[in-house]
């Protein structure tokens, strides 16, 4: 479950309650997106809580469900602090940090707060190498071409091995980075059409990469957000002004075999996008997972 981002302003007590409803009614994970400011379309200007603060704070009301960034911007925080976040996060949680990376993208916010936007895959891959490095224990000196650090180390750690990372990005040139070393991708709703068949389509081209950087296809968890209407929902409020597929529709019976056929192509785990994204409609996509 993907909890609400640019949709609507939410109340701290309400984001919540939307967090511990999504682990009573039986969720394995929960999202939140880490955006800083967008200019929607109705020209209002709308940024949600920011997403490290937020994720210690369900950290702290959650038991059982996974955690994660979908995805943390790497150009948002120096990267021996996202790593120092991280590891707090996965402390507060118990080991149930899923850390999600990811280059960015809205050059809007990163003028908005400062933060330079050229060169955002060369500054993923070196500022990647770093956090992975980092969160496995390392004692870290690195000079390079954008970041340096002497004698950085993430003290305390939660776990002896780093939390597993996921790359929020299906780009060539990304996932040549990042494949030898995550232990899963994800490919957002809108980018491959919202389709079981358009995310076989992305799940081969992935599979393509993976041999070519020498990973066996099998050893990365396919991920993909899946954007899901039921009733009440009237489109899901955008940040960008890219092409929005059709939601997923239907009875509960409907969905579940709808999510299901990702399963069949390939996917081991879905992020749910949801219009309109509120405690009771949580409560109701409960029942599709009884389904599933």
């Amino acid at each position: 479950m993907q909890l609400p981002e640019v949709e609507r302003l939410v109340p701290w007590p309400e984001l919540i309650a939307m967090a511990k409803a999504a682990e009573t009614v039986g969720f394995d994970s929960i999202w939140l997106g880490d955006h800083l400011l967008y200019d929607l379309p109705d020209g209002s200007v709308r940024g949600p809580w920011e997403v490290w603060t937020s994720l210690a704070a369900l950290a702290a009301v959650t038991e059982r469900v996974q955690l994660g960034p979908l995805v943390a911007s790497i150009g948002f925080h120096a990267p021996a602090m996202l790593a120092k976040q991280a590891a707090t996060v996965d402390a507060i949680s118990g080991g149930r940090l899923i850390l999600g990376l990811g280059a960015g993208w809205n050059d809007r916010e990163y003028r908005a707060f400062g933060f330079p936007f050229d060169q955002r895959v060369s500054r993923f891959e070196e500022a990647f190498g770093l956090i992975r490095r980092l969160l496995s224990g390392e004692t870290v000196d690195h000079a390079g071409r954008f970041y340096e650090v002497v004698g950085s180390r993430i003290d305390p750690l939660a776990r002896s091995v780093a939390p597993p990372l996921m790359i929020g990005s299906t780009s060539p040139r990304m996932l040549s980075i990042a494949l030898p070393h995550v232990q899963a991708w994800n490919e957002w709703w809108s980018r491959y059409g919202n389709t079981a068949e358009g995310f076989a389509r992305k799940a081969a081209q992935v599979a393509e990469i993976c041999a070519q950087v020498g990973r066996d296809p099998a050893e990365v968890q396919a991920t993909a957000a899946v954007y899901v209407q039921i009733a009440g929902g009237s489109g899901r409020t955008m940040g960008s002004t890219e092409k929005v597929p059709p939601p997923l529709r239907g009875t509960q019976q409907e969905l579940a075999e709808q999510l299901a056929q990702f399963a069949a192509v390939g996917a081991d785990h879905l992020q749910l996008v949801v219009d309109p994204i509120t405690q009771a409609s949580i409560e109701w996509l409960g029942g599709v997972l009884e389904l599933m």
